[in-house]
């Protein structure tokens, strides 16, 4: 392909106008999408299709001003652009834990990665990373949800005392799609399947239709922190790919409450399975109802 990429330009009935720096610097910010996302130069010149001594000028602005920063890796989200909006250093800290684990999660399986927090009915999405499939997927960073029409918020809400769960819950449930839990008594069955499940989390088609997504929460002391959920299209085989977003969140667990990973392993964790490979027989226990049980 021998297309020269020329800045994209403004139609206007008889001439065409070239974008202003507010629209230039728009293009290049919105490439980034998730404090995971590490580019090149050359990436960004190519995504926004500026010039690359234009897009090289505008990231040097960028990262002098901490909107962005540049690393071995490539170029990134900077604190400016991470704070704005008046973030808190919780959500801080476990975006930054989260953040390699989220990137590998996508790599290994192609689908949009999430990390969410839970804040009263709704879940607040922290990070999202895409490939392919992410412009399908109408969820953005800083956006929210229904908890009880998420598998992220319903890997969260096991966790938390059913009390806790009805005063969250019971002003807000309500059907989103067809398949969206409408009652209090529907969600506690749910949320107990996913304890027997040692905390696995499935929706399809509860939130947004046609999609559909497996999470697991990133427990603390306290209990659930955030969770990591993987979405795909309906028919997504979100069985397969279950085991890695529980290793995902375990190491998350780990890193961000090393006190309580100590405290528990001796008891509570299964016989020891290779990260990220998971038997057959593994993966049934794992999705198979049993007793009430701790994924960790």
């Amino acid at each position: 392909m021998t297309a020269v990429h020329d800045a994209p330009h403004v139609h206007v009935p008889g001439r065409e106008l070239p974008p202003s720096m507010v629209e230039r610097v728009t293009l290049i910010m919105d490439v980034f999408e998730s404090r995971a996302v590490r580019l090149s130069l050359e990436e960004v010149a190519r995504s926004t299709h500026l010039p690359r001594s234009t897009a090289h000028r505008i990231l040097d602005q960028l990262v002098r001003l901490r909107w962005l920063e540049h690393t071995g890796h490539g170029y990134g989200l900077g604190r400016r652009a991470l704070g704005f909006g008046g973030g808190d250093g919780a959500h801080g800290r476990i975006r930054e834990a989260a953040a390699a684990r989220l990137h590998h999660l996508q790599i290994q399986t192609g689908l949009v990665v999430h990390l969410a927090v839970l804040d009263g009915a709704e879940v607040h999405y922290l990070d999202k990373v895409g490939g392919r499939f992410a412009a399908a997927v109408p969820s953005r960073v800083g956006g929210r949800a229904p908890a009880h029409s998420t598998a992220l918020g319903k890997a969260m809400l096991a966790w938390l005392e059913p009390e806790d769960v009805e005063a969250r819950a019971a002003g807000a449930i309500g059907r989103l799609t067809q398949h969206t839990i409408s009652d209090l008594g529907t969600l506690h069955q749910e949320l107990n399947r996913i304890r027997r499940r040692h905390g696995l989390a499935f929706e399809r088609g509860e939130c947004f239709p046609d999609i559909a997504c497996v999470a697991a929460a990133v427990r603390g002391p306290e209990g659930p922190a955030a969770a990591i959920s993987l979405a795909g299209d309906a028919g997504s085989p979100l069985e397969k790919v279950a085991p890695l977003v529980v290793d995902a969140a375990r190491q998350v667990s780990s890193d961000l409450f090393p006190e309580r990973d100590t405290a528990v392993r001796p008891v509570r964790r299964p016989a020891a399975v290779p990260e990220e490979t998971w038997s057959p027989q593994a993966m049934d226990r794992l999705l198979a109802a049993g007793q009430y049980g701790d994924w960790q």
